[in-house]
């Protein structure tokens, strides 16, 4: 995983929720196959839309009270976040049209 898209709970704050841009937060564990699966597409994703949505990784085994706040049950989850508030939520894995088409109606 690159690490300038890695965020921790103490960084939540200003680089998710006070972002100019929207956030994408990809909830993540490194023992989950289907987020490992979907790691190489995230990154794409995080370099195609640079400048229009910033791309970020939870881990969340390493920072779990951000992942309760926000009620993650299942990983992979992702969550768009806008003006400081979650704007919609995705569980589960998908291919790279299923993501874009999911940051396109928020971009």
């Amino acid at each position: 995983m690159a690490d300038n898209l890695a965020v921790t709970a103490d960084e939540f704050k200003s680089r998710v929720l006070e972002s100019e841009l929207p956030v994408l937060v990809d909830f993540w564990a490194t023992w989950c196959r289907p987020c490992l699966r979907i790691a190489p597409i995230i990154e794409e994703l995080a370099t195609e839309y640079a400048g229009k949505l910033t791309v970020l990784k939870l881990d969340v085994d390493a920072h779990g009270s951000i992942a309760q706040d926000y009620g993650i049950m299942s990983i992979p989850t992702l969550i768009i976040f806008k003006n400081g508030a979650e704007a919609e939520k995705i569980v589960g894995a998908g291919d790279k049209s299923f993501f874009k088409s999911f940051i396109d109606k928020h971009v």
